[in-house]
């Protein structure tokens, strides 16, 4: 997993969901001033310093009870430990420290990964009190950091820390070793993924089990043939969050959220015996807004009673249920028979030689001119939406900046109809395109050039 894992964790009530909504910027963890709101965790990304970090929310850790659901908290805030790569340990100065205090530093201390000990509701500006000086003797190698969750006081010296003991960053590099493209089997459980990549590598590699949920982590595998050099990426099945109770399973599914992440091409896997559904569409927008380029791989398909209408009827089928990934091209195959396996490589690398490719800026703007010159911009008001320019500004998805008068005017179907534009000039067949729109509030702001439009803040849309 090459984005590092921050867990916080502590006893209940000390103001970890507070610290974790602060630390993402977004309320997303339940704050109550109750113990035990927080059951599961909860992750989101952030960023720090330019560093992409995976925050996890954890339940409170009661290290002696006779409560169920505590204990069962207690074992998620465990798998939490086990997986993270730096664990943030939060206590209370109102509270001051206690022999649960104690007892949790000494299960951290077992696991043998980086701890941060951060003292919270240090709410006053100044030298901490000094009942803050109690915290030394849970023993930790680094000092601890006062800080308050809820103002938001010491937070950067806190995430500073936490990323002293983080990889370097090129180990958050995505990138595989040069002409490798990382590719991402992504699906439901059950649905067959294990069993693609035994089939595609040959190997009996990876358990395979008619018991879904059988995957639990996210596992990497090599392989080369005449089509090129690949790495597949067999992640756990993502599964309605109602249907998720096993602790372990849960914290495969941000695995899986993780593997999406850190691939070139998706693989998603449909069930062809069961059909398309709503977690399926669910699952292919992961991929979506990772910006992923992405092939459906209907599977199973060696058990469907067939006729000369079934391949139309099923493709109408994804068409209507994905319509938003229009792009995206599909395979019918069968993973225990092999059957059309080999029709997957030459989609791959169409794939991802479309989401890497580039188109320059002259060519750009020749079609967006004759773009405007055959659908007028819209208008509000008496208001006219002016387009300057455009450039591409990168690449997976392939990334264009629109520079304009007005972004308000700019409505989501005219970029729509200059995506439908790009696409019908250059392909970009198999991967999603993302526009950003960018104001210039006058011709005299050129002198900025697009580096310095490109500083400002953005709107953007993913088509």
């Amino acid at each position: 997993m090459k984005v590092p894992v921050i867990a916080i964790v502590g006893r209940p009530n000390v103001g970890k969901s507070t610290l974790f909504n602060k630390l993402t910027g977004k309320r997303i963890s339940i704050v109550e001033d109750t113990p035990g709101v927080t059951r599961d965790r909860i992750y989101h990304e952030t960023e720090w310093r330019g560093r992409r970090l995976m925050l996890v929310d954890t339940g409170g850790i009661e290290p002696k009870t006779d409560s169920q659901i505590l204990r069962s908290m207690r074992r998620q805030a465990e798998i939490a430990v086990e997986t993270a790569d730096v664990i943030i340990f939060l206590t209370d100065l109102s509270v001051g420290l206690t022999d649960d205090d104690r007892r949790i530093s000494s299960l951290l201390m077992k696991s043998g990964k980086p701890v941060v000990l951060a003292v919270n509701k240090v709410d006053r500006v100044g030298p901490p009190p000094p009942e803050f000086y109690d915290f030394y003797q849970l023993g930790f190698k680094t000092d601890p950091i006062p800080l308050s969750s809820l103002h938001g006081s010491g937070t950067g010296d806190l995430l500073d820390e936490v990323l002293s003991h983080c990889p370097p960053s090129s180990e958050d590099s995505f990138e595989a070793p040069s002409g490798v493209i990382r590719v991402a089997v992504i699906g439901k459980p059950n649905a067959g993924k294990s069993s693609l990549i035994n089939r595609i590598l040959g190997d009996d590699r990876l358990i395979v089990s008619e018991l879904a949920g059988t995957t639990r982590d996210a596992v990497d595998s090599s392989f080369e043939n005449e089509y090129g050099k690949y790495i597949f990426i067999d992640t756990a099945g993502i599964r309605r969050q109602s249907k998720v109770e096993d602790p372990v399973e849960k914290y495969s599914v941000l695995r899986a959220k993780l593997a999406v992440d850190r691939s070139d091409v998706c693989l998603i896997l449909i069930d062809a015996e069961q059909g398309v559904t709503e977690q399926d569409e669910k699952i292919a927008g992961l991929a979506h807004e990772a910006g992923k380029a992405s092939i459906f791989c209907i599977n199973k398909w060696d058990k469907i009673l067939k006729d000369n209408r079934t391949v139309k009827e099923y493709s109408d089928k994804i068409a209507t249920s994905f319509s938003y990934m229009t792009y995206a091209e599909t395979v019918f195959l069968s993973a225990k028979t092999g059957q059309r396996i080999d029709r997957i490589f030459p989609l791959i690398n169409a794939a991802y030689e479309q989401s890497t490719r580039r188109i320059t800026t002259g060519i750009l703007n020749d079609l967006l001119n004759d773009a405007t010159a055959r659908v007028q911009p819209p208008s509000d008001k008496g208001r006219y939406l002016k387009i300057y320019y455009m450039t591409q500004s990168g690449t997976q998805p392939p990334t264009f900046v629109i520079f304009c008068n007005s972004a308000p005017l700019f409505h989501f179907s005219y970029q729509r109809y200059l995506e439908n534009c790009l696409r019908e000039a250059f392909g970009f067949r198999g991967t999603p395109i993302k526009l950003i729109i960018r104001e210039r509030g006058s011709a005299g702001e050129a002198a900025g050039g697009i580096q310095g439009a490109l500083q400002k803040p953005e709107k953007a849309g993913r088509g």
